[in-house]
């Protein structure tokens, strides 16, 4: 997956980010939903080309954001009616990819969501995305990072109650919290170890600055110890 291009970056919110992808101008859409005949299907649209695909859909001024609105959705080339349905409006950067985001709820027949998704791909600057690609862009805008991108997907792909329990923590940020806070103490323990290097012994240093180092080195020996002393022998 395209997150294993980062994987040797620090995992936190910065690591790899760009305001925008390079080179990235294109507005993608897909089927958020799923294939196959169902009651409602969800069509996302992200980019900056967004705010004026949903204007020409709708023929209309855009939606208050994030409220739930009743439209009449046109295709914009035979101003057909395709079907009418809910439509939310998510102006960036407050939405799931960062950029200006737009959903449609629209009836789940196989025709119409064809029809639709056909609308979408007639406008100069939109394509069909990739798999993953809006989780991509939102990794690429700082709105998660890679452990929560993984969530993501983990999440997507649960089979059972405990698969779904382990990457929907991981999608809220448990294991990235856990990675800050080893990454917190590296670096305090660094800090201590170079001053103590750059000072020395004769120096005015804080008394308990290597002792604290001593006790953090010794708790961390102790907890890979019972970690190995729990693993199974084989025998």
């Amino acid at each position: 997956m395209w997150y294993k291009l980062c994987k040797m970056a620090v995992l936190t919110r910065s690591a790899c980010r760009f305001s925008t992808l390079p080179g990235e101008k294109s507005t993608i859409y897909a089927l958020s939903s799923g294939k196959g005949k169902s009651g409602v299907a969800v069509l996302r649209i992200s980019g900056p080309g967004t705010s004026d695909v949903l204007m020409q859909l709708t023929k209309k001024i855009l939606p208050p954001p994030r409220l739930a609105s009743l439209r009449t959705i046109y295709h914009p080339t035979t101003t057909e009616i395709l079907d009418r349905g809910i439509v939310l409006w998510f102006p960036g950067p407050h939405s799931f990819t960062g950029e200006d985001v737009a959903e449609l709820h629209v009836h789940g027949g196989l025709a119409v969501v064809r029809s639709t998704l056909d609308a979408l791909g007639s406008f100069a600057r939109t394509r069909e995305a990739q798999p993953g690609e809006f989780t991509k862009r939102s990794f690429f805008n700082g709105k998660m990072d890679l452990t929560e991108a993984e969530g993501v997907a983990d999440l997507i792909h649960a089979e059972t109650e405990a698969q779904r329990r382990q990457a929907y923590r991981q999608m809220a940020g448990s294991l990235s919290r856990k990675y800050s806070e080893w990454r917190e103490r590296l670096l305090r323990a660094r800090a201590f170890l170079e001053a103590f290097i750059d000072f020395g012994e004769d120096e005015q240093l804080d008394p308990g600055v290597m002792d604290e180092v001593l006790v953090k080195q010794a708790e961390q020996t102790g907890r890979n110890s019972d970690r190995q002393s729990e693993k199974p022998t084989g025998r």
